[in-house]
């Protein structure tokens, strides 16, 4: 597959499915990936089509039957569900350097090839889309991480601050964040990382931004967070990795690429607005 994942695949083939079968696509894209996990005749009545409707679905995208289909996003399911220790068992101890391939060597072949084929497999559109929401002026942007992305959210949104008004972190603190929440309206985009182990409150957080009328961006990997089925745009990165724990080295180069955009796309408004604050800087002693 493409893209690695079922949904992808199933994304890239809505073109090329009949109206019936694209009706059984959407409502497994819509619930995935738990309604894949339901009976053919559960899945139809859902689509409001036929039992043969459902398994020809699956014939479209090269499997023998819907077991098959079942089997693989089994599969997905948990690789997607992996932990850093989960994924540390599975592979053993790291092997030592060698002549032939050192540690060094394997990462910098493993990670060149992950960015690459990120930015490869990046779909055009929800990166305009992306960089046109984040370029609204009357937009105010939000942007919030987990464990670990939390600091991919600040670095995103400590650049976006030098360009435009209106960025904000989402606070950490519970009275803060609650009255940030409290005020999501239609105008609001709400940019959410969330890696696999994903995060219930992000979850939670798109759902409400959805409610509320605002646009929802979500950086994830390849497997799909949750908050994927609230999102207006998904932009998945590739993970592989030298060492148990994910990589965020090719999501970083998919920030850097909507950074250089929306610099691109702002234009001279960029550039005043980065002139103006670096002059407030220096005037408070921060430069």
């Amino acid at each position: 597959m493409t893209h690695g994942t079922l949904a992808d695949e199933i994304r890239l083939n809505l073109g090329e499915l009949s109206p019936a079968e694209r009706k059984v696509a959407r409502v497994i894209l819509a619930g995935y990936p738990a309604v894949g996990f339901e009976t053919v005749a559960s899945i139809a009545e859902r689509a409001g089509v036929s039992g043969p409707t459902v398994l020809r679905f699956a014939g479209r995208l090269g499997f023998g039957g819907f077991p098959e289909f079942q089997a693989a996003l089994r599969s997905e399911v948990q690789e997607r569900e992996a932990s850093p220790l989960s994924l540390y068992e599975a592979a053993g101890a790291p092997p030592g350097d060698s002549a032939e391939g050192t540690l060094l060597a394997r990462s910098g072949a493993t990670f060149s090839t992950s960015v690459a084929q990120t930015l490869a497999e990046l779909p055009a559109h929800d990166l305009e889309t992306t960089v046109a929401l984040l370029c609204d002026p009357k937009r105010r942007i939000l942007l919030c991480g987990g464990r670990f992305t939390h600091l991919l959210a600040q670095y995103l949104g400590l650049h976006l601050m030098q360009m435009r008004d209106a960025v904000q972190i989402l606070p950490d603190r519970d009275v803060e964040r609650t009255a940030v929440l409290s005020g999501l309206n239609r105008r609001d985009v709400l940019v959410v990382f969330d890696y696999r182990r994903y995060e219930p409150d992000n979850l939670t957080l798109a759902q409400l931004a959805a409610e509320r009328g605002g646009k929802v961006v979500v950086f994830t990997d390849t497997w799909l967070s949750p908050v994927s089925a609230h999102a207006d745009v998904v932009l998945p990165s590739r993970v592989a990795s030298t060492s148990p724990y994910d990589s965020l080295v090719p999501t970083l180069a998919v920030i850097e690429t909507v950074v250089a955009h929306v610099i691109a796309a702002l234009g001279s408004a960029a550039r005043d607005h980065l002139q103006q604050t670096e002059a407030i800087a220096r005037r408070v002693g921060l430069v």
